[in-house]
């Protein structure tokens, strides 16, 4: 079964009040990452399963791009299996990424 999840949803999935801005920002999300709609259900669930590694998906303040944003537990090594989630998502879902120079942030480019 496919879902279509709409831009007020999706806001909400990631924890987004929906106003003016955030609901133009993630238009502007959707309509500039390709074959958004190829994957878009599968973002709560993999937004879900981040959360466990202290991982998180969020809209780009400096791009129209979500980004997959991990926070570096320093109690625990959660930076490998945060690593190898994204890298296991990117594949089943055959996703464009772009990593950030020495950062643990991933920008959602699109389907390839």
């Amino acid at each position: 079964m496919h879902l279509d999840l709409t831009p007020e949803a999706l806001l909400a999935q990631l924890g987004y009040a929906k106003t003016e801005q955030t609901l133009q920002q993630i238009n502007n999300i959707i309509a500039n990452t390709k074959g958004f709609e190829k994957f878009s259900q599968h973002i709560p669930s993999f937004n879900d399963a981040l959360a466990v590694e202290k991982g998180f998906i969020a809209m780009s303040n400096s791009e129209d791009h979500l980004k997959i944003k991990c926070d570096e537990d320093i109690n625990a090594d959660n930076l490998s299996a945060f690593t190898d989630l994204v890298k296991h998502w990117e594949k089943k879902y055959k996703l464009e990424l772009k990593q950030v120079d020495n950062k643990n942030t991933y920008y959602i480019i699109g389907h390839k």
